[in-house]
Order: structure tokens, then sequence, then C-alpha cells
């Protein structure tokens, strides 16, 4: 890895925000997953989560490989699952849906830890996601339509997020929010590919990088990631 990718991996990291997040709801087109991430990516997501019951659904973690490198996807069998896990962290959990609760979706305060339901293509947001969520959110519409195309809303919310968090200076930090393990994690298999297949295919440990993004690991494991 050349230092300039290391550099900027590392600067990539410092900008992570581990404290916002997506939640889909059985999203199940391909090409809206793909973009979702995409934009997760952009606005410095590390992670979305994704309620895909069926092994098929599960596949579509795999979509968009390029972002699929950089934002974690986690799965869960329900919504209940995801939003008992995202509650665990201490997020205020939103949904968009159209209701007489709903408030546009500017007028929350996306600097606290935040997950965004957002529901199926055809259905929109299940009745269990509406009654788990805290709040539901809407993008003020002033046409026919009533409704955006789910990975459409998602970059407008994550947007308004990212403006905000900005403004906080939450994205400048000097030091990752991540966990160490993830940094390291992130810096060894995106900056040294091959390698942490074979690390991983033979169950070694990833060894520690130099502040050039050089890999620093004795003659036993080069020794043990040679041999057949």
């Amino acid at each position: 890895m050349n230092l300039e990718r290391y550099q900027r991996i590392q600067q990539v990291l410092k900008a992570r925000q581990p404290d916002l997040t997506l939640c889909l709801e059985e999203v199940h087109k391909p090409n809206n997953v793909s973009a979702v991430i995409r934009t997760a990516d952009a606005t410095g997501l590390h992670k979305v989560h994704a309620v895909w019951p069926t092994e098929q659904m599960r596949t579509l973690s795999h979509t968009s490989a390029g972002a699929r490198n950089w934002v974690e996807v986690d799965t869960h069998d329900t919504i209940e699952d995801a939003v008992c896990s995202l509650k665990t962290q201490g997020m205020q959990v939103l949904v968009t849906n159209l209701s007489d609760k709903a408030v546009d979706f500017r007028e929350i305060d996306y600097t606290k830890p935040t997950a965004v339901i957002l529901g199926s293509e055809k259905f929109g947001a299940s009745k269990s996601a509406i009654e788990l969520a805290d709040q539901d959110i809407i993008v003020p519409m002033m046409g026919m339509v009533q409704s955006l195309n789910v990975s459409v809303a998602s970059a407008i919310v994550l947007y308004e997020a990212q403006r905000q968090r900005q403004e906080k200076g939450m994205y400048d930090r000097e030091v990752s929010a991540l966990p160490e393990e993830t940094i390291h994690r992130t810096l060894f298999e995106r900056g040294h590919p091959v390698l942490a297949r074979v690390a991983k295919c033979k169950g070694l440990p990833y060894p520690p990088l130099d502040d050039q993004g050089q890999v620093v690991a004795d003659d036993e494991w080069w020794q043990k990631m040679q041999s057949k």
C-alpha cells in the first residue's frame, strides 16, 4: 500500500460516524440497496442495518462492491431485532412514514445518535417498525406523488444529517471514533487485500502496520503465509 492511500484511508476512518445509521426494512431491489450504500459511504456512515429475513435477500449485502468495501451491513431477521439493537446503542430511531404525527425531516437533531428506518419499495415501513420508532419523519412533497424512491429519500435525509454534523465539527476528529480493532482491520484489508485474504483463509491474525502503512510481521508469520 502506498503512503497516499494509507493516509486517505486514515482520513476517511476519522470522519466515520458510528452513531449515525440507516435500517433498510426488506428493501429488495439491488439497485436501491447499492445506491443507499453508496450514499452511506459518501456521508460518512460506518454501518447500515438491514432486515432481510430470507437467504435470497441477504445476498443483497454483496451489492455495490466498491462502497460495500467501506460500509458494513448488519442483517437482522426481524425489525424487532434490528430496533432492539439500535436502541441498545442509545440511538433515537426514526421512520420515514406519512402520518399525522410525522414531522419534517429537517426538524430532527441528527447530531444525536440516530438511526433511520426506510421501508420496502412496495409497502413502505411496516406497522411494527412504525410502532417501535420514536418519531415518524417525512420529506415534504409539493407535487402529485406522495413518496420518493427509497434511495433518494435516504440521500436527502443523510445529507441533512451530514450538514448538521459538519456544523458541529463532528467530521473533523483528530482520532477516529471507531474501535482500534476496526480501524486496524479496515486498514489491513483495504490496504493489503491479497495478504488479508490469505491470512483470513489460514486463520492468521493481521500483523501491525507501520506509519507508512507497511506490514510489520515476524518471520514465523510470513512462513505460515507462504506454506501450503
